[in-house]
This record gives structure tokens, sequence and C-alpha cells, in this order.
């Protein structure tokens, strides 16, 4: 019996652009960051920030270093804001619908902690305080470990008190939740931009 559900955070509870996130890059001269950024599993320096293997300080010099002279942190963060689009109405809704039916909600995200700053404000606007409505955030860049990595599946499970049985994970990368599966997680693909509401209905027993 499912007791708690798991959401990925980007492509599935915010949606991603990853092309006006790069022409955002690459307007202020970082002309190599597709060779960076992914829809799922980032690469280089960014990768090193999600794993929490960087600073931000570091972070910070190495993309300015990358863009035009006279760029500020600020245009970074706006870069790295125009990845996600916020939470919509009907995505805050049915997180609220599914903690009202008693399921325990968790976040597992590959993330740093520049965009976690932003997507706190995002899902703040929404009504839902990211550290307070959710029972856990499994952040990669804070746990200093990565999916599709079995030991972050296992660490969520050991963290949520429930058996991997009685998790259901959505994610929309097929690589996370096959990884999820191996470590006995229920786990459901997304696909951006489709029902996720039907998805999670079909999984769950109605009320």
């Amino acid at each position: 019996m499912i007791k708690g559900i798991i959401f990925d955070m980007g492509g599935v509870l915010i949606d991603l652009d990853y092309e006006r996130c790069a022409t955002a890059y690459e307007s202020l001269g970082f002309k190599d960051i597709r060779n960076y950024l992914d829809p799922y599993h980032q690469k280089g320096i960014y990768g090193d920030m999600e794993s929490g293997k960087v600073s931000e300080d570091e972070f910070y010099d190495f993309v300015l270093s990358k863009f035009r002279p006279g760029c500020r942190r600020a245009d970074v963060d706006a870069c790295m804001r125009s990845f996600y689009d916020g939470p919509t109405k009907e995505k805050g809704e049915l997180l609220r619908s599914l903690k009202e039916r008693g399921y325990r909600i968790y976040m597992l995200s590959n993330n740093n902690p520049i965009m976690m700053r932003i997507c706190r404000e995002d899902f703040r606007k929404a009504g839902i305080d990211l550290d307070s409505f959710f029972d856990a955030l499994f952040i990669s860049c804070e746990m200093k470990m990565l999916k599709p990595g079995r030991e972050i599946y296992d660490e969520a499970v050991r963290r949520s008190g429930l058996r991997a049985d009685e998790l259901l994970f959505i994610d929309d990368s097929p690589r996370n939740t096959e990884a999820a599966r191996g470590a006995g997680i229920v786990a459901l693909d997304y696909v951006q931009g489709t029902d996720l509401s039907g998805l999670l209905l079909s999984a769950l027993p109605q009320a």
C-alpha cells in the first residue's frame, strides 16, 4: 500500500524550458553552455554544484568568466531562473489534495543551492512553503548524492521511515525511475506537459 509520494521537481512539479535557458546564457557570452546544461543530468561544474562538490562562489566565478565583461551574479541567477516555470495552480491543488488524503509528500531533486532559493520563492508565491509543506526534501546538493545513483534512493527511503514498496516516485527521466525501481520503490514515468493528476489517479486507490 502506497503511503508516501516522492516527486521530482524540474519536469514534474515545475516545467523546464531548456531552449530558453540556453539562449539566455548564450546572449551573455556563454557560447558553449549547451555542453553543460541538460534537461535531466547536468554536466561539468553544473553537475558538480548539484552534487555539492563546488561552492557557490566557485560556481559564480566560473560562469562569470564565461560571460562578457560587466555581468554580475544577478545575471547568472536570471539565466538559471529562465530554466524553470513556477508551479501551476493545478499542481499546487494536486499536492494539497494528496496531503489531505493522508499521503506523506516528499521531493527528490537533483538541484543546486541557487535554484533552490529561486524555487522556494516561486512555490511560496503559489502558496506552498517547501520546507513546511513537504514531509522531507531530498536535495542532491545537500545530500551530496545524485540521481540515478542507488545511494540517494536508499537514503530517501531511510529518512522517510517507510518501506521502499510503500513509496511512489514520479520523475520525467527514465534513468531515474529505472534506478528507483531497482531500489524497490514503485515508480511512474512522467512526460512534461501531460496530465500529472491523471497519472497519479491511475496508480493510487480512489478515496
